[in-house]
């Protein structure tokens, strides 16, 4: 039976979360900062409404840090785990998913910014990959498709968006270099 919420945790149990097991996408980002927060190749996260995400216990220890007006991290102050991130105009939340104690029903649909991704690591899987974010109108339909005009190579860069016919859903993540 599918459980109806998930909890979550930091590293040492000092700020623990629970999220309704309805996540709209998952996806792995391979830009460099994700990179470096990870201290891993990519980081693999899960996006949903703000509002179906609570702080169960420990808020007092979550410090948050924006990197910018459309992301703002959320960590624990004890152990500094990354616990998630508001984003796409304070409407979702980005989540870890290794912060989940529960399994989501979710799996990861995409990769993001490819064109930036660690030159050490091969991507082996056959999920789309996108330069930088996929199409937006490919999150209304629960994530882009290999058969979206974007999806491209780990060499190729993205064009022709359809930012302007479309609302832009996508979450404003940071671009290489910025």
């Amino acid at each position: 039976m599918r459980r109806l919420a998930l909890d979550g945790t930091c590293s040492c149990g000092a700020v623990q979360f629970s999220v309704e097991d309805q996540f709209l996408y998952a996806g792995y980002c391979h830009c460099s900062r994700c990179r470096r927060s990870s201290g891993s190749a990519f980081s693999a996260f899960a996006g949903i409404q703000k509002e179906k995400l609570q702080v169960t216990s420990g808020e007092a220890n979550l410090s948050t840090f924006a990197r910018n007006d459309d992301n703002v991290r959320s960590s624990c102050k004890v152990c500094g785990s990354f616990l998630f991130a508001v984003v796409r105009n304070a409407e979702f939340v980005h989540v870890p998913l290794g912060t989940l104690v529960d399994e989501p029903s979710i799996r990861p649909m995409f990769h993001i910014f490819v064109g930036s991704k660690a030159l050490w690591h091969e991507i082996t899987d056959a999920l789309p990959q996108f330069a930088e974010l996929p199409p937006p109108e490919s999150l209304d339909r629960g994530g882009p498709q290999a058969s979206d005009s974007t999806s491209m190579g780990s060499a190729s860069r993205s064009t022709g968006s359809t930012a302007a016919e479309v609302p832009d859903l996508r979450p404003r993540l940071d671009r290489e270099g910025e």
